[in-house]
């Protein structure tokens, strides 16, 4: 079930969501603005692989191809950075999550925002020069996992490249926001999305596409930057063997498998990391988890399942395989190995190395030999029940016993499968030799579901996504919790040096300068702030009025220091609130001012009674557990805002209002698609007596006067991303 709102609120929903201007309308000229006429996105192999001898630009995802996420910029420090203010701001036209990196070059940001839209503004005043809007259709939402979201763009000769929701390639002309070419690089037969940022390595476009959940098979293509041509795919799962392997470390990988699980693709999709090495000529990536998630329902021998939950080296010119490290092999609590990776100089047992650093969602930092792929450290960055650590002869992870959460077991998890870090940027500072990393804490009930049947609606897991809830009824006294922080790592040590506040629900993205700072988004808490890098010693902050997740950046433009940050989400009120999706622009001195926010009054919690009988409300419960909580939460309630909370939609009063948008589609252009080929009018019957149970079980929560219900549980993707 997608994005369902009430009727009559549609057209002020229509106005948040639609986009407010064409394909390529332009508002100015990027080349101007910056002052060397011609120059947009003057980017070329040799400024990206020099890109650390330019600290006034932020040329790609990472800052550098290393993706350290640290400025050599100083004007800004921990000594005067009291004085920084706001210099401009510039909204969005959505009401959506961002979680996108600006670029800035000569001049120039280019941010991407929610629906894969695009947008250029002049870096030194705000003014928007032009504004992309890929239309990837609003129906395309059900394909997606884990928000509408675009976690950043790439820049090569004069273009920008963005994949968009719906599988395209864009590349947009970086001076005039025009289109010059798009490419339909998925299969549009499988349930495939684009949400990663992509990265450009030698003429070349690299992307991964989202889909871990819905029956994929994973992989990672290069692209010609100038055509959009594939050069080269790399299967991250074997396919059928029946049809033979596309390479030797495929069918190697076959080995590890069994059962049938070509049919739902494999998973091990390339949704985020991606780290190209210019010192070994390597490309690295990291690769997502198994469809379903229950390994038994994958493959009840019990294989390791190469190469899911992965780190994978490949020549970058071929896609020829090199090396692989499994940081969970035989996943079965959706471990993706896709957070951020980085290179990095170390000193290690006394001599200075060269080093792959990934904090992972299981909870444990790696640290690899960039060249081989030798394991040099495995140690929990957090606090961990799932394994006892790891062998640092085998690699392997010592996997409890009772975390394989067998039939009739439930497995209370940590970290959950909102990870110990998503994909929320890290940063290193090499000065510090720190690495800070957003760390979430947060317990995951695994129940199997021993009724799982494959899908092609909704999320193949095998588990019961509804024990988020039943689980902690039956068990009150279970530890449960979703938080996020900064820590500092000493990644040589294996220890926390230091840690920020701690924050309701996840953590957002971090920036390292050479000024001695760590800046940071609050997530929920609407703060964006500036720690002391070496002490963590909170020294600036402002409230942005809505959720900060995406990581920020640092440029110069006319001898002047800047931190930009994309934010936006996380709306406390629910859905339809505002949620001030907007470019931040921070300076020394800065004096512009964000509008006051605007009263909201959040919808009431008034359900029809209750009186369904039990079985119906449990067979409620199953149905959608199966096709509605990926979006609309584990019980009804909205996933941190990011789509409408169903306990207080007015649709709850009447059956045929609730079936118009559930198997009629009256919404479908806004993303909530007809489930008619999936759901019989019986099982809506079903849905809607569960969601009106639930909603007055919030309603006799309420303390005496009608204050407001507690808090939704955070379930498993409230932080969307993938």
């Amino acid at each position: 079930m997608r994005r369902i709102w009430g009727i009559a609120l549609s057209a002020v929903v229509s106005v948040g969501l639609a986009g407010c201007q064409r394909s390529g309308e332009s508002a100015g000229d990027p080349a101007a603005a910056s002052g060397r006429p011609g120059a947009a996105a003057n980017v070329t192999a040799e400024r990206l692989l020099n890109a650390a001898s330019e600290p006034s630009q932020w040329m790609t995802y990472g800052g550098t191809y290393d993706e350290q996420r640290y400025s050599r910029l100083t004007q800004i420090n921990r000594d005067n950075v009291k004085q920084l203010g706001l210099a401009w701001f510039a909204d969005y036209d959505t009401n959506l999550q961002q979680t996108g990196t600006p670029l800035y070059i000569d001049g120039v940001i280019y941010v991407s925002t929610a629906w894969s839209k695009v947008y250029a503004f002049d870096a030194r005043t705000g003014k928007q020069l032009w504004q992309y809007n890929p239309k990837v259709p609003g129906e395309w939402a059900v394909k997606v996992c884990c928000g509408l979201v675009n976690r950043g763009i790439a820049a090569w000769n004069g273009k920008i490249y963005v994949g968009t929701l719906d599988g395209r390639l864009v590349a947009i002309d970086a001076k005039t926001g025009k289109e010059a070419w798009a490419k339909r690089v998925i299969d549009p037969n499988y349930r495939y999305s684009f949400t990663v940022a992509p990265r450009v390595v030698k003429g070349k476009v690299l992307l991964g596409p989202s889909g871990g959940e819905f029956g994929v098979r994973g992989y990672i293509a290069a692209y010609d930057a100038e055509t959009g041509e594939e050069v080269w795919r790399f299967y991250t799962v074997p396919g059928n063997p029946a049809d033979g392997f596309e390479n030797e470390a495929l069918k190697k990988a076959a080995a590890t498998w069994g059962g049938e699980w070509w049919k739902l693709g494999g998973g091990g999709t390339v949704w985020d990391a991606i780290v190209y090495d210019s010192v070994n000529d390597l490309l690295f990536f990291g690769t997502g988890n198994g469809t379903p998630w229950n390994q038994r329902d994958r493959d009840p021998t019990g294989g390791d399942n190469l190469y899911l939950a992965s780190i994978i080296a490949v020549e970058p010119d071929t896609g020829e395989y090199v090396w692989h490290y499994q940081t969970t092999p035989a996943d079965t609590w959706d471990y993706d190995a896709t957070s951020p990776m980085m290179l990095a100089n170390v000193v290690l047992d006394g001599k200075e190395r060269r080093v792959l650093m990934q904090p992972s969602k299981n909870g444990f930092f790696y640290m690899l030999d960039p060249a081989t792929g030798e394991l040099l450290r495995a140690t929990a960055f957090t606090e961990v029940n799932w394994a006892d650590g790891v062998d640092m002869k085998t690699g392997r992870p010592r996997v409890r016993k009772e975390a394989r959460y067998s039939e009739g077991k439930p497995f209370n998890g940590l970290p959950g499968a909102q990870g110990a870090h998503g994909w929320h940027g890290n940063a290193f500072d090499p000065e510090t030799g720190l690495l800070y990393i957003p760390t979430q804490h947060a317990y995951f009930p695994w129940v199997e579901d021993p009724k799982y049947a494959p899908s092609d609606v909704g999320f193949n897991l095998g588990i019961d996504f509804a024990a988020q809830f039943t689980y902690y009824q039956k068990n009150p006294k279970a530890p449960k919790d979703f938080v996020g922080f900064l820590q500092a790592w000493d990644p040589v040590a294996g220890k926390t040096v230091w840690r920020g506040e701690i924050n309701e629900g996840p953590t957002g993205g971090a920036l390292a300068t050479a000024g001695g700072l760590v800046f940071q988004g609050g997530g929920r808490s609407q703060e964006f702030r500036a720690y002391d890098a070496r002490t963590g010693e909170k020294l600036w902050s402002m409230q942005a009025q809505t959720g900060v997740l995406a990581p920020p950046i640092s440029y110069e433009v006319d001898g002047k220091q800047y931190i930009a940050v994309s934010v936006g989400g996380n709306q406390t009120q629910g859905y339809y609130a505002p949620n001030y999706s907007r470019l931040l622009v921070f300076t020394l001195g800065g004096t512009a001012q964000l509008p006051p926010p605007k009263e909201y009054t959040e919808r009431p919690l008034q359900p029809p009674p209750a009186t369904a009988p039990a079985a119906v409300v449990e067979a409620g419960r199953a149905r959608y557990s199966q096709y509605c909580a990926a979006c609309h939460g584990e019980n009804g309630q909205t996933r941190g805002a990011t789509f409408p909370d169903l306990t207080r939609t007015p649709l709850l009063h009447t059956q045929e209002g609730f079936d118009q948008v559930v198997l009629k589609g009256v919404l479908e252009e806004k993303g909530m698609v007809s489930f008619a080929h999936a759901l019989k009018p019986e099982d809506t019957q079903a849905i809607r007596a569960f969601i009106i149970a639930r909603a007055n079980e919030l309603k006799s929560s309420m303390p005496a006067g009608g204050a407001a219900a507690p808090p939704p549980p955070r379930d498993a993707h409230q932080d969307p991303g993938r």
